[in-house]
């Protein structure tokens, strides 16, 4: 009797351990969907790897993208956004269906995405004349606090018409930015399509002791 009930007491053990298991496994997938949903849908993570926006953004910093910015509007002059190159600042790569749904689930690397900031939206002139020039959109200089000290608000001339669903964009570090301006003779020009604009980044979030609102 006692050999029978050691067996029916590991049984049962082996049956809660067994649950136990699941449970944890189910909790587990059920947190990474539900984190790839609320990164494809509210708040993404960005990890900065360049020197093109500082000393706004610094390499090795980690931003919130908030991806719910632009359901009701289009992104505005001043603007730090996220968004995917395919068809801007990689003129020539094609984003497949798939590729779309993998990259709004937050599932694929950050190799297609660029972070920069809006100097000028769809119907805008965005002009810079002469050496060291001053950026003007419509005509009207714009004030540029966020610029690197010691840059130019750009060393290259440049006139641009902005078409309507486009954005015109740049790095606060003007002097090593690649952005709309190196792309001028290039398939859609550097500019980027308002549909491929992942969101707004709204904070510094990593390294802790960096945490700052982004402006």
């Amino acid at each position: 009797m006692n050999q029978i009930a050691r067996s029916e007491r590991a049984t049962l053990k082996r049956r809660a351990f067994s649950w136990v298991w699941r449970f944890a496994v189910l909790a587990i997938i059920l947190g990474l969907i539900s984190t790839i949903i609320f990164r494809a849908t509210v708040i993404d993570v960005f990890h900065i790897d360049s020197n093109s926006m500082e000393s706004t953004l610094n390499p090795g910093q980690s931003i919130a993208v908030d991806r719910r910015a632009y359901q009701d509007e289009s992104p505005q002059r001043g603007d730090v956004i996220v968004f995917d190159g395919r068809g801007s600042f990689l003129p020539y790569a094609r984003a497949s269906f798939a590729d779309d749904v993998l990259g709004a689930l937050s599932l694929t690397g950050t190799g297609n995405k660029y972070v920069k900031r809006v100097i000028g939206v769809g119907g805008d002139t965005v002009e810079c004349k002469g050496n060291n020039c001053q950026v003007t959109v419509n005509g009207q200089k714009i004030d540029e606090p966020y610029i690197f000290a010691g840059d130019a608000p750009s060393e290259q001339e440049f006139t641009v018409q902005v078409p309507e669903g486009r954005l015109w964009v740049m790095g606060d570090h003007r002097s090593t930015s690649k952005d709309s301006r190196s792309l001028l003779g290039a398939s859609g020009g550097g500019m980027i399509s308002v549909d491929r604009v992942t969101g707004k980044a709204t904070s510094i979030i990593w390294p802790l002791d960096q945490r700052a609102e982004i402006r």
